[in-house]
């Protein structure tokens, strides 16, 4: 029988209902207590890591996660985190990039009804999850949720309120469970580095979504603060330069500021192109601009705060972004 530690952090999951709406109290143990069958599955302990609504959490908590994964890595076959799921897919993100090549695996679950509620989806996702820790052959980080397991790097959160919470964009999901049943479509490929923890991040990146009318000035307020931005661009990426709103000036000044600037695409399928149209390929041409591609954008924000906590040489940043971990973008 495998063990399997779960990490509990807070969230929908482990919410009560309060005066001023739902609050996480519930203790890792009383989550537990809702889904005894687990015991049947693997040998389970539990750990709590933290009691926040996802809201609340940083990257300082990311970390922390990763120092008790660290900690506990030899000790168990595979971890489950409970989590909540408005910033799911930053956490699941954020390990995928600071918990490298793992052979073990690491799954984040959460709910959309607390566990205690009378109607919830909180025990069929804890218990998926588990079912796929403990399956032979899963490693790495994924998001398990509402029968699907996808890749931690691809899980976007796309409803606010139905169970199917999350979907893979730009990328198959990798399983589908129903009950004890787990179709696998898209095996783990080998593993050809060693393990390896990250445990610092930069946090200084800026995710700034472009609307008809906004200032181009906006740019150097944001990069005076910030050692990246991200700016989500219209379609396949573009920049306006048309008239008094030209972009192209500040982009400029922020490459001379040795600034990283990623440009990636408000459209959540399919990911950006920029150089297919002239107000995206003059950027990327004679700017030091990157584009995101098919990243999700939790993913190239992420990516950055790890990159920069390394470097912030553009020819370095340029060649670690693009080159794929966990699957999150496509070569």
């Amino acid at each position: 029988m495998k063990k399997i530690l779960l990490m509990t952090t807070g969230g929908t999951i482990a919410s009560i209902e309060t005066d001023h709406g739902l609050v996480p109290e519930t203790s890792g143990e009383e989550i537990l207590s809702y889904v005894p069958e687990v015991r049947e599955i693997c040998d389970i302990q539990v750990k709590q890591i933290l009691n926040l609504d996802s809201t609340n959490l940083q990257p300082e908590h990311w970390l922390k996660i990763v120092r008790e994964l660290k900690e506990n890595y030899e000790d168990y076959d595979g971890f489950v985190i409970t989590h909540g799921t408005d910033t799911m897919a930053y956490t699941a993100s954020a390990l995928s990039y600071l918990v490298q090549n793992p052979r073990k695996p690491i799954i984040l679950t959460g709910a959309q009804k607390p566990i205690s509620a009378p109607i919830t989806d909180a025990r069929k996702n804890l218990l998926d999850s588990v079912r796929f820790a403990v399956k032979d052959g899963v490693k790495g980080v994924h998001i398990v949720f509402d029968g699907k397991a996808i890749l931690g790097t691809r899980a976007r959160k796309v409803r606010t309120k139905s169970y199917s919470a999350f979907d893979s964009i730009n990328y198959p999901v990798v399983a589908f469970i129903d009950d004890k049943r787990i179709l696998q479509y898209v095996e783990p490929g080998e593993e050809t580095g060693e393990l390896k923890f990250y445990e610092k991040l930069n946090p200084r990146v800026f995710l700034m979504k472009l609307i008809p009318g906004m200032e181009p000035e906006i740019l150097r307020y944001i990069g005076s603060r910030y050692d990246a931005i991200i700016i989500e661009s219209y379609g396949v990426g573009g920049i306006p330069f048309y008239n008094r709103r030209n972009f192209l000036a500040e982009l400029e000044q922020l490459t001379k500021e040795g600034k990283i600037v990623v440009i990636a695409t408000q459209v959540m399928l399919e990911g950006s192109d920029a150089e297919v149209y002239e107000v995206g390929f003059k950027a990327v041409n004679q700017y030091n601009i990157l584009q995101a591609y098919d990243m999700t954008v939790e993913s190239a924000a992420v990516k950055l705060m790890w990159i920069l906590a390394q470097t912030r040489e553009f020819s370095e940043v340029k060649e670690a972004f693009y080159c794929p971990v966990h699957h999150d973008i496509l070569s």
